[in-house]
Parts: structure tokens; sequence; C-alpha cells
């Protein structure tokens, strides 16, 4: 137990590591957390930032993820060892998870983060890099239908378990309550974008919305 304790630790403090903090103070002290939405990660940086400072937040931030399952498990580390009686697929995906709640509770940062998805991504290069596809393409199709990023992420994050559940289970149990306990805990850091959508006050990217209605009034006719 000495071992997931550390480990689980040691990949909540990676996670903690805020990309848009690092991004910022390299860019001068931006903080991103004091602009928009007030959400330190990737959307609200290319929103505030633009697209370099945006690309370096999400590089960072799904590297954490990648990070913290696939070098933080296997580590020896002195007076801690390999505990034998612990499993390694739990492990993994202990240290998994402790990086997504770094990033939401970043001990380094007030515990002020952003919303957990591109760490989680990350997670999923280690755990199972073939799931990156279809999350990655069940998100761009909610948002090119939508407009709404925040609702894109949801419904990847839950689309994960659900196929899961249809395709490989019980073979695959461990990432099916991984990903089933990570997209509960990403609607529920999401439920500011529910509350804004239900009163029509979420942002809505309408140029990436491949059917929308053509209204020569709206914000993306302007030039």
């Amino acid at each position: 137990m000495l071992e997931l304790g550390i480990k689980f630790l040691l990949s909540y403090f990676i996670g903690s590591l805020m990309g848009s903090m690092i991004v910022g103070r390299i860019r001068g002290g931006v903080d991103i957390r004091t602009m928009g939405s007030g959400n330190a990660g990737g959307t609200n940086a290319l929103r505030t930032q633009g697209f370099v400072f945006a690309v370096g937040v999400v590089l960072i931030d799904v590297g954490k993820g990648a990070l913290a399952a696939g070098v933080i498990p296997a580590l020896d580390l002195p007076l801690v060892g390999i505990d034998p009686g612990i499993s390694r697929t739990w492990l993994t995906i202990s240290c998994a998870a402790a990086a997504v709640f770094g990033h939401v509770w970043p001990f380094f940062h007030s515990f002020r983060g952003g919303k957990g998805a591109a760490t989680y991504v990350g997670t999923f290069i280690v755990l199972d890099p073939v799931l990156i596809i279809p999350l990655i393409l069940v998100w761009a199709w909610v948002v090119v239908l939508s407009g709404y990023v925040g609702l894109a992420t949801m419904t990847a994050a839950v689309a994960v378990p659900l196929w899961l559940a249809a395709t490989r289970l019980p073979a695959d149990q461990a990432l099916f309550i991984y990903s089933a306990v990570m997209a509960l805990f990403i609607v529920y850091w999401h439920r500011s974008n529910i509350q804004r959508m239900r009163r029509g006050e979420e942002h809505r990217n309408t140029r990436l919305m491949v059917f929308r209605r053509k209204d020569p009034g709206s914000d993306d006719e302007e030039h």
C-alpha cells in the first residue's frame, strides 16, 4: 500500500503542474484564470491568448497525463520498492486518475485548475491509445453540430465507457471502471457549462458549426 500511496501522490503533483500557468509565466505572468471563463484549460487559453499559447497549454496537460500513467507506476523508488501484492493495472489507473485530479485541484495553484479533459486524454496514450481516435471523433462531431465545446467534451467522455461496455466487457473491466468514474467527474466539473447552456449564456463557436443556418445578424458574419 505504501507504493500505491506514494505513486498516487507523485502523479497528483505532476497533474498539479498546470500548462496554462507554466505557459503564462513564460509569457510574462499571464493568468488565464482571471480572464474569459476563468478556467485554466485549453479552451479558455485559446479564447483569451490565441492559438500558440493554447497549443502549449494542451501539450503540457496531455503530456502530464501520459507521464503519470506511463512512467510513475514502473518506478522502483528508494525505500518504497515494488509491492508484488498490488495489481500493476490498478496502480496505473490510480496514477492516471491522480493526474486528472491534480489538474482539476492543483496543489501548486490554490486548487484552482481546469476541467480535466486534456489530462484525461493524455492518460489514454498509455492506457489504450486506440480509444483516443473515437474519443476525438465524437468530440469533433458534437462541436460541429452544436458549437458547444463543453457539451462535446462531456459527450466524448461519456461515450468511452458506453463503448467499452458494449464491446469489451468483461475483459477490460478496470478500464471501463476508470472511464466511467472519470466521465461522471468530467460531467460534474462541467456543471457551470450545463447551467449556462440552460440559460442560453454558454459561448457557442458558430464558426465550427458545419450545418448551422446562416444568420445575417450573427457575430460570425462580422468582419
